[in-house]
């Protein structure tokens, strides 16, 4: 209780106070319009929380990161376009019950599964903390730098059919983070004598290329669109009495974001993929799902707001981001020299549990919020594409130039925009150019610690922690071979057939012509010889 009171006195304060405040209901307004997303929004703000409190800086985010996907589910559900990438499984049973005429009930439904969702993550985090703090201490050097070259293999092999571009991608942010001046011998890498690349390339600058302004082209190049929303009748508290009705579901799908959110580099789709196909298989009416199942809208929009909180695990035990929201959190940890990873589980363990309050009680905010305030909120949906687009556009420029007052960090951020909008119009990753900074700085620093005490390759996994890291690397390196084999395996028999179906066909076709042609042939010989008879009896 006295950790728990030690934390409350930290957010006890009236800044940490209007933080949350601001995180909670701007992360559902940013939610709540399509096209933007809670990654421009941070990508953004960074710059801003760089002059705060550590506590408020991320407090401000974490509002943003965990309300975000309460917002994204109300265009999801009422014009069938998700608000932020999360919520396009909302879609599937949202929508069809906006066409029945329920929208009221879709919406509530939704909120109270994100908020049991959230809640329950939070809750389990809280009570998983004592342990996390004596698991802590057994992360050295060596354990960090495997689990950091783990959570790089997680994110490479999470992209499915895109290993390959989504590792060469994470080399590529590797490559990024060495240019500049290294940290121990202060030599110059990769600068080609140009003096603004000895300070190497900022890693928000990067972000705010990829996500902000690469977002904010994709915005101006569309078109805007008309959409059109009744206004919602009666109340919106039905939902929590529904959801008390699918206890099951509702649990199993809150297990599954927390466990995916604990792993770097799965994150909310796999959580959500899981949760979805449980929820229908185990299901009495497996049938309705995608046509409006209320069980189906409960398990998408429970797992995706399990995550966020879980997500904070790899980064507050180990300093390792599992994705590009906790990988821009990340540096504002550096900024103010607090460093992530067991020491600030040994030394600051209620700055820890703070955080973890905070996410608790900014979901109570954004259910009270949104409660009482959808109809308002609703409106924001109609912001015209174009509007939007030029608005992140000058925030994105805003906020770069503020960093270091450079024009050449403005320039470098437009160039990183330009590659994030191919990546977007090639339906390409951008995440592991991110992680890769991140975890490739991570990665350099371990390493060269560790090898001071390493004399064969194998003194580097002669610790269990190391050895366990090591086998799941090898575990995990094993799961993705076996897969692209059986998936090559399987594209190989379904050619073979159909290369032999074809050929069966076709030399079907071709017996078939021939025969043809035979019995063809002898009615042509049989009326030549007919009309030759008739010639010789008329002579």
């Amino acid at each position: 209780m006295d950790l728990i009171f030690a934390s409350l006195e930290i957010l006890a304060r009236w800044d940490v106070v209007l933080a949350l405040l601001v995180g909670s209901v701007g992360g559902v307004l940013i939610g709540a319009i399509p096209g933007v997303g809670p990654a421009v929004a941070i990508a953004i703000l960074l710059p801003a929380t760089f002059s705060m409190d550590p506590i408020v800086g991320l407090t401000v985010l974490l509002g943003i990161y965990g309300s975000s996907m309460y917002g994204g589910a109300i265009p999801a559900i009422l014009i069938n376009t998700p608000g932020t990438a999360v919520n396009a499984l909302t879609t599937y049973d949202g929508f069809p019950m906006t066409a029945r005429g329920e929208a009221r009930r879709a919406l509530s439904l939704a909120y109270s599964s994100s908020f049991f969702g959230g809640v329950f993550s939070v809750i389990c985090l809280i009570l998983f903390a004592p342990v996390l703090a004596r698991i802590a201490p057994l992360f050295g050097s060596r354990e960090i730098f495997l689990a950091a070259l783990l959570g790089i293999i997680l994110v490479v092999v999470a992209h499915r059919g895109q290993s390959l571009i989504a590792a060469a991608l994470a080399c590529f942010g590797i490559f990024l983070n060495t240019v500049g001046l290294e940290a121990v011998k202060y030599s110059k890498r990769y600068t080609f004598d140009q003096s603004f690349l000895s300070s190497g390339i900022d890693l928000i600058v990067v972000v705010l290329g990829l996500f902000a302004l690469s977002q904010a082209f994709f915005l101006l190049q569309g078109e805007d669109e008309k959409t059109r929303i009744t206004k919602l009748k009666g109340g919106l508290f039905q939902g929590l009495r529904e959801l008390g009705r699918h206890p099951r579901v509702a649990g199993v799908s809150a297990s599954f974001g927390v466990l995916m959110g604990m792993i770097p580099g799965v994150g909310e789709f796999t959580a959500q993929f899981l949760s979805y196909t449980y929820a229908q298989k185990s299901s009495k009416r497996p049938d309705d799902f995608g046509h409006g199942s209320s069980e189906g809208l409960i398990a998408a929009e429970t797992s995706n707001n399990a995550v966020p909180a879980a997500a904070m695990v790899p980064l507050l035990a180990l300093g390792i981001p599992g994705e590009a929201l906790t990988a821009m959190m990340l540096s504002v940890f550096y900024v103010h020299n607090v460093v992530p990873g067991p020491q600030l589980f040994q030394n600051d363990m209620p700055f820890v549990v703070a955080l973890y309050l905070a996410l608790l009680i900014l979901n109570v905010i954004v259910l009270v919020f949104l409660l009482f305030a959808t109809n308002q909120l609703i409106k924001v949906v109609k912001i015209p594409n174009r509007f939007l687009g030029v608005c992140i556009l000058t925030l994105s420029f805003v906020g770069v130039y503020s960093l270091r007052n450079s024009a050449t960090d403005c320039i470098i951020a437009a160039v990183f925009g330009l590659i994030g909008f191919v990546l977007k119009r090639l339906s390409l990753p951008a995440v592991p150019i991110i992680l890769g900074m991140v975890l490739g700085g991570i990665m350099e620093v371990k390493l060269r610690a560790g090898m001071a005490r390493v004399k064969t390759p194998f003194d580097f996994i002669e610790r269990p922690v190391s050895m366990i890291l090591f086998l799941m690397i090898l575990g995990v390196l094993f799961i993705h071979f076996r897969r692209v084999w059986l998936d090559r395996k399987e594209l190989k028999q379904e050619k073979w057939s159909t290369k032999h179906s074809s050929t069966t066909f076709g030399a079907h076709l071709s017996r078939r012509r021939d025969y043809l042609l035979t019995e063809r042939g002898k009615k042509l010989r049989a009326k030549r010889s007919m009309l030759s008879r008739r010639s010789t009896d008329k002579n």
